[in-house]
Formats: structure tokens, sequence, C-alpha cells
């Protein structure tokens, strides 16, 4: 099949480079996949028959990255492409690295190694498209499916499994019955695994735009060796009138409706992750969850740890998996809102609205209706503390700790709690928020005890 990939100009040098020298070399793997898809690619790796030291003598400037593997990283201008060396892997021990690479000069030895065939093609303007394993025929029938023997390719490495359904679900594609089912037996595989190399593919999932294709990590049993937690909502019925999912399919549900941001993904597959541990049933058969937020809030820090996610990222899904039940203190009023982005965060508020609305989008449509109404309330009345830069933090405050100690207030415990009885006072009423009131009211011995804040 004739197929025209317009190749960039500096992949193009490369790629000169090496014919004019005499060897081969072709574009590889998933640039190849997406530029016939029309996607972007964000890499253009490159395979060639040179050997490493090769390509080290014929360009001015690489980088020996992953020279063992025969990867040498070629600079052009700004840009770097990674040149592999044709190879064979050797023997897989841990189910993700081979004991040792031999080279080869048959690029259909090296394309044979690949996981799936729509990442097993390889192009060049001279031979055009090599497509050794039907990735064109699997392309157009939207399905992944592994090169050879689907239990071969995953023994080699057991993340491929989690791999084929990210590429579902990023793709829109659907998974070969072969390789599903040799996913669901190789499962156990997974936890040889790093947690950080299990993390960025479930991020890479739930990021898609077909998060609820994590259902399909369930249904092969993947989560339960990274998110047991998940399987038990997947398990767990919401016999409640505010909704018409059980918890894991709300979660995925919910997930869907909000934007592909990382911590917004990860705070709703979370937010209702501790359901199953608080659940309690009345006499008349309806399901209640007190407490859940919170509940939810510790497990999820405990598994975004076990994940190995960065520090921002837990503070920041754990902060609105617990504020994800708000209830506004006070009603829907100025005042409430002000307390409510204290409590929650400046930073953390804005994306604490997006958490709510996707959660009650995945609720029965009356709920969902009725709590809609109220947030665009809530939205309003929370431009207007925007725009008027209303006072919702201690930073924000017209006086600091050194105001304080130079009009009496000395001791450094003290001082931070008549600081936040002044954020509590000016909250309710910010145009007080005035450096000559506040060190007035100090003076007159206000703040300095707890029932004088108002």
């Amino acid at each position: 099949m004739k197929i025209n990939i317009e190749v960039p100009a500096d992949a193009g040098i490369i790629l000169t480079t090496l014919h004019d020298a005499g060897f081969e070399a072709s574009i590889v793997g998933g640039c190849v996949r997406d530029a016939v898809l029309k996607r972007t690619p964000k890499d253009w790796d490159i395979t060639t028959n040179a050997l490493p030291e090769d390509i080290q003598r014929l360009f001015a400037r690489t980088l020996p990255t992953g020279i063992r593997h025969g990867t040498v990283t070629v600079l052009v201008g700004k840009a770097g492409y990674e040149v592999t060396t044709y190879r064979i892997d050797g023997v897989y021990e841990d189910a993700r690295h081979p004991k040792e690479v031999t080279f080869t000069a048959s690029l259909a030895e090296d394309l044979k190694r690949r996981d799936f065939t729509i990442n097993a093609m390889a192009y060049n303007e001279k031979d055009g498209l090599v497509d050794l394993f039907g990735g064109m025929e699997d392309l157009r029938a939207q399905r992944i499916r592994c090169v050879g023997d689907a239990a071969e390719r995953f023994s080699e490495d057991a993340l491929r499994m989690m791999r084929a359904f990210r590429f579902a679900a990023e793709l829109g594609f659907q998974v070969s019955p072969e390789t599903v089912a040799a996913a669901k037996a190789l499962s156990p595989n997974l936890d040889m695994i790093s947690a950080e190399r299990i993390r960025d593919e479930l991020i890479r999932l739930i990021c898609s735009p077909h998060p609820d294709r994590i259902r399909d990590l369930y249904e092969t049993r993947l989560t339960a060796r990274f998110l047991p937690e998940f399987d038990r909502c997947m398990e767990m019925p919401q016999h409640n009138p505010h909704h018409i999912y059980g918890v894991g399919e709300h979660i995925i549900a919910a997930m869907a409706r909000i934007r592909p941001e990382p911590v917004l993904r990860l705070t709703m597959l979370l937010h209702d992750i501790a359901k199953p541990d608080t659940r309690t049933t009345d006499d008349r058969g309806i399901d209640h969850f007190y407490g859940h937020a919170e509940k939810s809030a510790e497990t999820a820090g405990r598994v975004l740890r076990r994940l190995k996610c960065d520090n921002r990222t837990i503070r920041q899904c754990v902060n609105l998996i617990r504020h994800h039940d708000m209830r506004v203190e006070g009603g829907i009023t100025p005042a409430g809102i002000r307390r409510a982005i204290h409590r929650t965060g400046k930073e953390d508020f804005p994306l604490l609205l997006e958490v709510i609305d996707a959660d009650n989008a995945a609720k029965a449509p009356e709920t969902g209706a009725q709590a809609a109404k109220a947030m665009r309330e809530v939205r309003r009345i929370y431009e207007e503390v925007l725009a008027a830069n209303d006072p919702v933090a201690i930073a924000d405050l017209a006086v600091n700790g050194r105001d304080l100690m130079e009009n009496g207030v000395t001791e450094g415990r003290e001082i931070g709690a008549v600081l936040e009885r002044m954020l509590n006072h000016v909250i309710r009423y910010p145009a007080h928020n005035e450096r000559t009131f506040l060190i007035d009211s100090v003076r007159r011995g206000q703040f300095l005890r707890r029932e004088q804040t108002d």
C-alpha cells in the first residue's frame, strides 16, 4: 500500500545521512501509527542497521542515552531523536527487561519484538511503509492486537497489558479477544512492574478521551493488582434515590465529566473510594455513606503514595476529595463562599467547583439538576468575591504578625490565633479588612480572646 508520511526536516536529515553512509534507516513505531491516523506524533523514533558506534561517528552531537540497548540520541538543532540499532531481545526474566539484546541486520527481526501490530510498522521514502504484521489492517479495524502470541508479548513486559487498554482508550479502539484473554490470564505478572510505570499508564488511560476503559482493567483483573480499592467500588451498589449507578460506575461516569487534567481525573477516580467502608443501610433499604469524603481522602492519600505520585498531586487530590461533598456553611451567601474558599484554599477552590459539578452530573438526573442550579449560584457569588478581592486567607489581611508584635501581642502562638480570629471576622465583614481598624481593634483588646471575634 502506498503511504506517504511527511517526516520532519531534522528527522529527514538523520535518515538521509544514514542512507548516504550505506545503512538502512526508517522512522518506526508510534510516530508511524500516529502519522497514518493523521495525529501529531510526539516523538519521531528511528531504527537502523547502523551500530551505535556508527551512529556516533556519523553525527557530531550525540548522547549515549540507551547505548546498552542500542539507542543513541542524535541532536539536530534543539531537538533530540532516538536512533536505535535493529535488535533481538533475549530472554525476559522479570516481566520487564530482556537479559540481553543482540544487534541484528534484519528490520523484520526488530519489528517482530515490538508490542502491538499498530506499533510495529516502519517507513522511509525509499521503501515506503513496511508492515509485516497487519498493522494497517488493525488500524482500519480499530483494533489493538499483539505482534505474534499475546501471552509471549505480555510475558516479556507485563506493563504491555495496561498499555493495550491505554492505547484503546486513547484511540477509541477495541482490544482483540485473544489479547484480552492473555491479559486476564497473566494479570498477576503486573506485580513485578514498578509503581511508577503503572502510575504513568493509569494516568494516561484516565486522561484519555475514554476514561471508562478503566472498566477493562477491572474486568481483566489488572486493577486488582494495583488498585483493589477500585474493585470493591465496582462491586458495591448504591441503593439511594440520589444515585442511578453503583459506586464504581458512578466513579467512571464522574471521571468522564471532568476535563482531562491528571489531578482532576485522579480526584474523580478516588473521590468515593472509601464508600464501601462507610456504607450503612436504613430500615427502608436506603444506603448511606456518612463520613465517606474524609475517609476517601485518607484512603486516596495511601493509594497515591503507593503509586509514587508527587507530593503536590497527593496534596491537591486529598484536599479536593476531602471537600468534594461541600456544604456551604450558613447557606450560599458571600460570607459562606468566603469561608469555603478559606477551608479549601484559593488555589484549589476553582478545581473543587469542577469536581463537585462532575460528581453531581453523575448522579440521578433530578438530583443533578437541583445541584447544578445551586452550583450556578455558588459560581456567581465566587466570581463576585474574586472581583471584589475579598479576604479569604491570612495573607489577605491588612495586617501581619509584625504589626501585632508592635502592638503588644508578642507570644508566637497567640499571634497566629489572633490572625485567625481576625480572618474569621473579615470573612464575615470584608469592609473591616483595613489596617487602622484592625490595629485599633487589637489595642482595644478585640481578637485577643476567642469570644471577642465579632
